[in-house]
């Protein structure tokens, strides 16, 4: 069959979850003898004009939208909701931000999938505007798509109350990671097992904040790692470097795989304030590195760690886990063999995979 995969910038992956997952799913489906056409959004290219090549035996379109921004994303998503009528097969949709247009494959009488991905309505970083967008977009995914698919139990009971239809629930994947070279780290100024480290969008939904002000309330040598970028303007931004002890690095956002899969492996623990959200893709990928893990208490998170991790609501609670993590290397040790027990048992790539082929054949 051929299976046309919508809703992400495109392969090989170069931004964000969905990206990773395209680049996992569409050779791994060619592989099963599919067709897959992948739409892709370059950052480059003549505006409105659509281009077509091959990448690992996938089929990719490449079109460049006129404008920029959020515009230029609704603008991409729309001409790929009109240009993949021209294709066979069945549509999987990643994510749900512009589910109105792909009404308009269900007009033709297409078979559209959709990957419901977190409740993006509720993150605190969206005008009240853009929230209603959200809201709109994901009641009318769950209602428009054949089959809704969702990455958490949560998120599964979540759709379900929006439409009539029962999810299909799969979750996230990460490669396991065994080994990493330390000189990425110590190039940081960093020692193994010597920091934690975070690696996420830097908003108040991740408790970005509350974890730098947990550390550096600390009396330590150790450090705190905190990736990702950081733009000038931003009051949150400015709020998070405004509290941070000598103690805490800001590397900046690194893109380089390999020093990205050194800071988790070596680091003390990983740290994970995501308040809303699935299976988050950064934490499974922490639990395929084997790390000890301090996360905001939540059903999201407790589910995708099976509860045997480090847990905080408070700023005090996390200065006093953090504290824990340094002081107990036994309770780090069996925190590390959960989490390598928990990748293996439910976030190995290849039981995703074969998942999603099954879902899609079966539609």
């Amino acid at each position: 069959m051929q299976i046309n995969i919508l809703g992400t910038r495109g392969v090989p992956a170069a931004h964000g979850g969905f990206e990773t997952f395209a680049h996992e799913l569409a050779p791994y489906l060619v592989e099963q003898g599919h067709d897959v056409l992948v739409y892709c959004q370059p950052d480059e290219g003549t505006p409105r004009q659509w281009v077509e090549d091959e990448w690992n035996g996938v089929k990719r379109r490449h079109f460049v939208p006129k404008n920029g921004g959020a515009l230029g994303t609704m603008e991409f998503d729309l001409a790929c909701a009109l240009d993949v009528l021209k294709q066979p097969g069945v549509d999987l949709v990643l994510g749900y931000n512009t589910a109105v247009f792909n009404i308009i494959q269900r007009l033709r009488g297409r078979r559209v999938l959709m990957n419901m991905d977190g409740i993006e309505w509720k993150r605190a970083k969206w005008s009240l505007p853009a929230r209603i967008w959200f809201f709109i977009n994901e009641v009318a995914g769950a209602n428009l798509c054949h089959v809704p698919i969702a990455d958490h139990p949560e998120i599964s009971n979540h759709v379900a109350r929006r439409c009539f239809k029962k999810p299909v629930m799969i979750p996230y994947g990460a490669d396991a990671i065994e080994t990493a070279d330390a000189a990425h780290v110590e190039k940081l100024g960093l020692k193994p097992d010597e920091y934690l480290v975070s690696i996420a969008r830097i908003e108040p939904e991740n408790s970005i904040l509350e974890m730098v002000q947990a550390f550096s309330a600390l009396e330590t040598d150790k450090k705190c790692v905190i990736l990702g970028k950081f733009m000038e303007g931003n009051d949150y931004h400015a709020s998070v470097k405004a509290a941070a002890g000598p103690n805490v690095i800001f590397p900046g956002a690194i893109y380089d795989k390999t020093v990205v899969e050194a800071l988790r492996f070596h680091c003390r623990a990983y740290l994970h304030g995501h308040q809303v959200g699935g299976t988050n893709p950064s934490l499974v990928e922490a639990l395929g590195a084997g790390n000890a893990v301090l996360a905001h208490d939540n059903k999201f998170n407790r589910w995708t760690t099976n509860s045997s991790q480090f847990y905080f609501e408070t700023i005090e609670q996390c200065k006093d886990q953090m504290k824990s993590i340094f002081d107990t290397p036994s309770d780090v040790s069996k925190a590390r063999e959960s989490a390598v027990q928990q990748h293996h048992d439910r976030f190995l790539w290849k039981d995703v995979l074969a998942a999603y082929e099954k879902t899609l054949i079966e539609s």
